[in-house]
């Protein structure tokens, strides 16, 4: 029987600049590290050049995997969320309008001001690789 999600994963340019953004603005922290060599996730991935560097980072409840390619490519930093595919993920916050300034002045681009009134407080955003994400409030 299915449990539930364990984590979603994010393909990055720069595995460095992702965790400076994801650990050192939103403060998760690294739980593990693998540098995998080209050649033992071609066949799973269903991908040639394979190799990447790969950094499972954990807040809270929640795990996000990062991979840095050995051939990466370039997704559109401007994907609409109406594309199939993963949309956003979601980042609850238990201070929106804090969070918000904290990751604008971080580089985020957020598409509107918060949105909302407590209990009920959100915004979106493109993080420095163009993968949206949401602030939510935690919810009571």
């Amino acid at each position: 029987m299915i449990l539930g999600v364990d984590h979603p994963a994010l393909a990055v340019p720069d595995i460095q600049q992702a965790l400076d953004f994801y650990c050192g603005v939103v403060g998760f922290e690294v739980v593990a590290e693998y540098d995998l060599p080209g050649g033992l996730m071609e066949a799973p991935f269903a991908i040639e050049k394979a190799g990447c560097k790969v950094r499972m980072i954990h807040k809270g409840g929640t795990k996000i995997e990062l991979f840095e390619f050995e051939d990466s490519r370039a997704g559109d930093p401007e994907r609409p969320v109406n594309q199939q595919g993963i949309t956003h993920i979601a980042l609850t916050s238990d201070d929106v309008p804090a969070d918000f300034a904290t990751l604008e002045a971080a580089g985020v681009a957020f598409n509107t001001p918060v949105q909302g009134e407590t209990p009920f407080q959100w915004c979106y955003g493109r993080d420095p690789f163009g993968n949206v994400i949401e602030l939510l409030e935690a919810q009571p």
